[in-house]
């Protein structure tokens, strides 16, 4: 019974050896930017409605000496239709003018330059420009946790899981709030076959987030490994409601079918 319940709920993430969600909901991300320039507003403007023509445009305009704008507009463009490797290195050019410029943002760009990294499947990469963001010294501390948090992702991406352990304990501690950081270490610490600390991650993060499904998925997995069966059954079943139409939900969904579990009440919560 567990081994099924498991099987199936391992659906809705990556395969192993990579047991964290490399598109957590929370990953790092810049403060708004609020353009000042007619052009640039126009340009991001364009990255929301009709990206393909703000990419054509903020190419022409960086070319034309448009400076970090133009990089940062390109890098969004890339961004908005996933284009993930051409986003992460315009974005790391932005840093790099920034840098000379002595901008403050530079830190900004490189998060957005790592993030881009991670979800293109380069952590090697991500790793490093989440370093630069850090060693940048202009981030808010309950930033620098949430790039903590992401240079773990990327860390087990690439294999290191003692690498992401230190991560993802420094972000606990800057970010002892944020649910997805318990529910990371949780996943980690099942992964590392600690499940007395990620019985008890996992419970932290449903306490501060006991609607999110893959919070929920998550905590039944721990269940179903802890030997309890209608504990794991129950999450399956809140992780089911609670998003329908999220990868966590479905998987939660088609364990409770394998196992003649009741069917979840239909909802249009996703995450």
């Amino acid at each position: 019974m567990i081994a099924i319940l498991m099987a199936l709920a391992a659906a809705s993430g990556p395969a192993e050896p990579a047991p964290l969600p490399i598109g957590r909901p929370h990953a790092a991300r810049a403060a708004p930017h609020r353009a000042v320039d007619p052009r640039e507003k126009a340009c991001l403007d364009l990255v929301r409605s009709a990206p393909d023509r703000a990419l054509a445009n903020a190419a022409d305009w960086r070319a034309k000496s448009g400076g970090i704008a133009a990089m940062l507009c390109q890098g969004l463009a890339y961004t908005a239709l996933e284009r993930w490797p051409e986003a992460a290195t315009a974005f790391e050019a932005a840093a790099g003018a920034a840098e000379r410029a002595q901008d403050r943002r530079r830190a900004d760009f490189w998060v957005e330059a790592g993030n881009s990294w991670l979800a293109g499947n380069d952590p090697a990469k991500a790793r490093s420009a989440f370093d630069n963001a850090l060693a940048a010294g202009s981030l808010a501390p309950q930033m620098q946790g949430e790039v903590h948090l992401d240079r773990a992702r990327a860390s087990v991406a690439a294999g290191d899981v003692p690498g992401a352990r230190a991560d993802l304990d420094k972000g606990l501690q800057m970010v002892p709030n944020d649910p997805f950081a318990w529910y990371l270490s949780a996943a980690l610490a099942r992964r590392q076959n600690d499940l007395a600390r990620a019985r008890a991650d996992i419970g932290k993060a449903v306490g501060l987030a006991p609607d999110d499904a893959a919070v929920l998925l998550e905590a039944g997995n721990i269940s179903g490994l802890a030997g309890e069966i209608d504990a794991a059954k129950l999450f399956y079943q809140r992780a089911a409601r609670a998003g329908a139409n999220s990868p966590a939900g479905r998987a939660a969904a088609a364990a409770l079918a394998e196992n003649g579990g009741p069917a979840p009440v239909p909802t249009t919560q996703s995450r």
